[in-house]
């Protein structure tokens, strides 16, 4: 199995079923995709000890991290084998804290893809619904 001849959902169906193996990122912000469809990402993550910062929150980067993950999978899910791509510009709101040694889960969703250029959304929230953050991605798209 040769990721560079699949396509973007073929390659992200073949994470979530484990044909592939874990991002090194997804140990160190643990996070699992739970859904993948064309142009939709969802994924669980979970902040721990070792996520928070100086005054013993979880640090922003983590939900960041999570947001990024998601829109960039989201565009990802549409892109054809041989495409690669990378964040140029992702811009989060943080609304609420993010819970430590909880569960939240994360959903990307594409917005628009053009030949050079792909934009996503995304949105944290904790299993009882509440929005933690939100943000929007965009991408540049390398064919060929």
């Amino acid at each position: 199995m040769n990721p560079l001849e699949m396509s973007g959902l073929e390659l992200l169906r073949a994470a979530v079923s484990g044909d592939l193996p874990r991002s090194s990122m997804a140990e160190t912000i643990p996070m699992w995709f739970t859904e993948v469809d064309p142009g939709y990402v969802k994924m669980t993550a979970r902040a721990g000890s070792q996520h928070l910062n100086p005054l013993g929150g979880v640090h922003g980067g983590f939900a960041a991290t999570i947001l990024d993950s998601v829109t960039g999978c989201a565009v990802h899910s549409m892109l054809e084998a041989g495409v690669g791509y990378g964040t140029i510009d992702l811009q989060v709101k943080m609304l609420r804290p993010v819970p430590r040694d909880q569960d939240v889960v994360a959903e990307g969703r594409t917005v628009h893809v053009s030949r050079n250029i792909a934009t996503s959304e995304g949105t944290l929230k904790s299993l009882d619904g509440k929005l933690l953050a939100t943000a929007t991605a965009t991408c540049f798209l390398k064919r060929g």
